[in-house]
This record gives C-alpha cells, structure tokens and sequence, in this order.
C-alpha cells in the first residue's frame, strides 16, 4: 500500500469517527430537548385540566344559585277585610242624629280623593232660646280604611297603629280639663272612649271622643256641646252615652257595607292611600269645637 494511499485511510477513519462523534452529540441534544419538553406539556395539561374544572364549579354554583333563587316564595301580605266604607253622611239613623245635633238641617261632607278609602261628615246644631240662653252640639264623623302592603303590613296592622295614633291625640289636647279614658265594649275589634271639658270664650265645653277599629277601618267620632249665653253645661255622661251609641251605629254601617266583611287571599298590591290622613272642610260651627282630632279630620 502506498504512502498517499495510507493517508486517504485514517483520513477517512478520522471522518468516519467525527460524523460519529456528531451523530451521538446530536441524539443526546435530542433527549435533552425531548426531556425538558415533558414537564412544560403536564403542566399545560394540568392547567387545562384545573380551568375546566373551575369553570364547572362556577356553573354548578350559578345554577344552584338560580334554582334557590326561583324556590324562594314572593312576599306576600293577607288581604284587608273591608275593601270600601259607607257614605259618611249616611251612617247614622235620623233618630240618632235628632238626638245628638237636633237643630242639625244636614251633615257636611268632607271633601276626599277617594271615597272608598275616606270619607268624613259634621253636623252643626244650636238651639237658640233668646235671652235663656243657647245649646250647642257638634258632632263629626270620620272613616279610614287601610289596604294591606307588603311592605308596611297588613290592613289590620295598619288600622291597628293608626288607631292608636288617634287614641293618642285625643288625650293631647292642649288645655283639657278633668281628662277620662275608658274601653268600650262590644264596639268593633277595639273602642276607646276619651272625654275632657275645655273652657273657650264662648262657654264651658263637654268632648266626647270615640275611637273605634274593625278590621282594616278605624272610626273616629267627635262629639262636643256647650251651653251657651248662660245656658246650662250639658252632662258630660249624656254626651258620653250618645256618643258610645252612635259609634256602634257607624260601625255597623261598615259592616254593612262590605257585606258583613270576608277574609281574603294574599295580595302584594301596594297602598295608595294608607299612610294619607282623613281630610275634610269644616263647618262653621266645628271652629268652636276645642278637640284638636276633630279639627283634624272635620
């Protein structure tokens, strides 16, 4: 074998080994590549793993939300009782009126937005005698009923609050005298009876006030007289008596005019007209009255 020969041998030998020597170099990059490759790919899939995850927790949770949500009742409150009052001017009998305002020609009403829900009269008397002196009687009558709320209560509850509101001013007034509360009995759900003198100019009155609940309507009932230019005081048990009378007369009358009155089904329609106070004019005569509630609803 030649010398150039020999040489071309390890030549080729020495490539042969280099090529080798790359092949393994680039096998073990390979693996390297491959190896660091794996852990980058479980944790992309743990990942996609956990987001789905979430993502159907939240939709189990949003849609037991809904579902309670669509369980729970709507607020409901029990219906009022009585769903309309009588005519003011029409609840006491001829006979009752002769005798509480005898010289009364008629009753004034008292002007309201809503005849169903309000409603209020007076009736003003004076018995002229000259020279012996005068009597003189005022009487006032007002009604309020109440519609149920679920958002303030029922008919009943309200009526029941704003009775006592009343029961409450009767007592207030600014001036009165020898002040009596008492119950009164078979009247309604609840009566209260409040009586005082007051002395005006124009004489000594006797007030009579009668405060009654049914149901979902509370009567307020004025009553005052006065002897007059020497006159003599009327009895404050007379009037006391008249009055308690024509109170279960007004009762009755509502009653009366909602057919006995009937329970009915819950209802969640709010009220108008609750939380607004009787109104009325007053007659001429109410301006002597000395009961700071019946100036109010006269």
């Amino acid at each position: 074998m030649s010398e150039g020969t020999m040489q071309r041998a390890v030549k080729r030998d020495e490539h042969d080994r280099r090529d080798q020597r790359e092949q393994r170099a680039r096998g073990l990059r390979r693996a390297v590549v491959c190896a660091a490759a794996v852990p980058v790919m479980l944790i992309a899939a743990g990942c996609s793993s956990d987001s789905g995850s979430g993502d159907k927790a939240a939709d189990d949770s949003s849609a037991k939300s809904s579902a309670s949500s669509s369980a729970s009742p709507s607020p409901t409150v029990q219906a009022a009782a009585y769903k309309s009052i009588p005519d003011a001017c029409k609840v006491l009998g001829k006979k009752t009126l002769e005798d509480l305002a005898p010289k009364a020609k008629s009753g004034k009403k008292g002007s309201s937005d809503d005849a169903s829900t309000r409603g209020s009269c007076s009736w003003s008397s004076l018995d002229n005698n000259g020279v012996k002196g005068s009597q003189f009687r005022w009487l006032n009558v007002s009604l309020l009923r109440f519609e149920s709320d679920v958002t303030r209560g029922s008919g009943e509850e309200l009526a029941q609050g704003y009775f006592e509101t009343q029961v409450r001013d009767a007592k207030s007034v600014s001036g009165a005298k020898s002040l009596k509360s008492e119950p009164v009995a078979g009247v309604g759900d609840q009566a209260t009876a409040v009586r005082y003198d007051l002395k005006k100019k124009e004489g000594s009155f006797k007030q009579e006030t009668v405060v009654a609940r049914v149901e979902n309507v509370v009567v307020t009932l004025d009553y005052n007289g006065a002897g007059l230019a020497g006159e003599k005081t009327p009895s404050a048990d007379t009037l006391n008596k008249l009055a308690q009378k024509a109170v279960k007369e007004v009762v009755a009358a509502v009653a009366e005019a909602n057919d006995g009155g009937s329970a009915g089904t819950p209802s969640s329609a709010p009220s108008k007209s609750a939380s607004k106070s009787p109104s009325g004019s007053a007659s001429k005569a109410a301006s002597s009255s000395p009961s700071k509630s019946a100036a109010k609803k006269s």
